[in-house]
């Protein structure tokens, strides 16, 4: 005789409960994915540089016509609450202390892809459209790209472009903010050994 076995999923709040019952230390980097919680990967040094400098240049670029959150959770379903590298809000006079952050206040998504891309890809970007985060861009570090994804139809994306160093962007909500890619995938020493 063969046992059944079932997944339990876990919704956000749960995973918020267990995060306060302190099952994950602070330490921990996890995030919610359509109901199972998923241990991240490290940080490399290169991910860090490009996601400080994303960060860095949308505060100073979008002014105050947008907020700009770094590895915070972003609740997408009931059971998706991934942790994005970095987030450019709509502004809010509150800066979101009254609501936790969701799918419908997002101008842009950015996740900086060293050794994770399948997954990026595969996993998260489906859930970024199928909750409706307008855009995505996907710094891909191993090949020195910026992935942009548009337009997001059911669970993809309609638009989609492959930029390299010399080419610039703009956020479809923020068109007067021109980055270059150059300017996003910031070279390391590590980086440049390669």
């Amino acid at each position: 005789m063969q046992a059944e076995t079932t997944k339990k999923l876990f919704t956000v709040d749960e995973y918020h409960r267990m995060a306060q019952a302190g099952i994950f230390g602070p330490e921990e980097r996890v995030e919610l994915i359509e109901g199972e919680v998923l241990e991240m990967s490290p940080i490399g040094h290169r991910h860090m540089i490009c996601v400080n400098r994303a960060m860095r240049l949308f505060i100073i670029k979008a002014g105050d016509h947008a907020l700009v959150s770094v590895q915070n959770s972003l609740g997408l379903s009931e059971y998706t609450e991934p942790q994005p590298d970095v987030v450019v809000l709509k502004p809010r006079a509150d800066e979101y202390s009254a609501k936790k952050l969701s799918a419908e206040d997002t101008l842009l998504v950015i996740e900086v892809s060293q050794t994770t891309l399948n997954y990026d890809r595969q996993r998260k970007l489906p859930l970024y459209a199928a909750a409706g985060v307008p855009e995505v861009w996907i710094e891909d570090l191993k090949n020195d790209l910026l992935l942009v994804f548009r337009q997001p139809v059911r669970n993809t994306y309609s638009s989609s472009l492959v930029l390299r160093r010399g080419k610039s962007v703009s956020p479809l909500a923020l068109p007067s903010l021109v980055l270059t890619v150059d300017e996003l995938l910031v070279e390391t020493p590590e980086s440049l050994e390669k």
